[in-house]
């Protein structure tokens, strides 16, 4: 374990008995409330100084909501420092209203995410809605987490070249096929997405990409080596993806494992991965 305190840059809290969440029907393990006790719980040995609260994809109904929700759980725990909501950047210039909004709820909303992984057309993001409400994040002084699966890398590539001013995050290092142990176009695309110095990568829910129950951390090794390779230490941030860890991991195993792939990194450079550059783009 990191013997200082870390920053948990990707959690989630959820009650799908108070706001409609459908992705979760089906799913024994997490369709159920996960909130700060919980948290607390799994994370009990851990010194987590602060977190970053990310959108769980309610129903867009609810997306106001949860926002404000959020804000109230920060209220109860105040190591949640960061939130980033949900924003339908599809409408572009429309979508100031709904921005704006978001920023007068509370200052501790840092970013925004519109999930693009589950979108079945892959070229999504390059609508030119899409990138105009992209290219107004900055406006706000606002970021933009990208949450997508490797397949739809070549689309991230050009939305990043045509929003040089917006800063973006990566989330779960574009989910790779860790359980295939493929690692091609993914891993030269993640190489051509770091030469942009607009975005950082967070080594997050990889092992939910690996064999949920069998998998190893031999098996997340070259992926996580290739992120700290063409990411360098002041662009790479520890998340750690609670409750959807628990499909694959405990959180303690989770964090042991990358603990265990970082071990080389000087002591400056695991400071910058578990604290320092989560505090610095999230501006916490």
């Amino acid at each position: 374990m990191p013997d200082f305190p870390i920053i948990d840059a990707h959690l989630h809290l959820w009650d799908p008995q108070h706001f409609r969440i459908s992705w979760l029907d089906g799913n024994a393990l997490l369709n159920k409330p996960y909130g700060l006790a919980a948290y607390q719980e799994h994370t009990q040995g851990i010194a987590i100084e602060a977190m970053v609260y990310l959108q769980v994809d309610v129903e867009p109904a609810y997306a106001l909501l949860e926002a404000r929700w959020v804000v109230q759980r920060a209220q109860e725990d105040l190591r949640i420092r960061g939130i980033v909501p949900w924003a339908p950047l599809e409408y572009g210039e429309r979508v100031r209203a709904f921005i704006a909004a978001l920023v007068e709820t509370d200052p501790r909303i840092k970013g925004v995410r519109r999930i693009l992984q589950d979108e079945p057309d892959p070229e999504f993001c390059l609508r030119h809605d899409f990138i105009r409400g992209v290219k107004l994040l900055p406006e706000y002084n606002l970021s933009f987490d990208i949450c997508i699966n490797y397949r739809q890398l070549a689309s991230v590539i050009k939305l990043v070249q045509q929003c040089p001013g917006t800063a973006f995050i990566l989330d779960h290092s574009a989910k790779p096929a860790i359980k295939a142990h493929v690692l091609d176009p993914w891993r030269e695309q993640m190489r051509v997405l770091a030469a942009y110095p607009n975005v950082v990568c967070k080594l997050s829910g990889l092992v939910t990409e690996a064999d949920a129950q069998h998998w190893t951390s031999e098996d997340l090794a070259p992926y996580v080596s290739h992120v700290l390779e063409v990411f360098g230490e002041d662009r790479i941030v520890f998340g750690g993806d609670w409750p959807v860890v628990l499909g694959a991991s405990s959180y303690a195993r989770w964090v042991e494992t990358l603990d265990r792939l970082t071990y080389h990194l000087s002591m400056g450079a695991k400071r910058k991965l578990w604290t320092e550059n989560a505090r610095r783009f999230y501006r916490l």
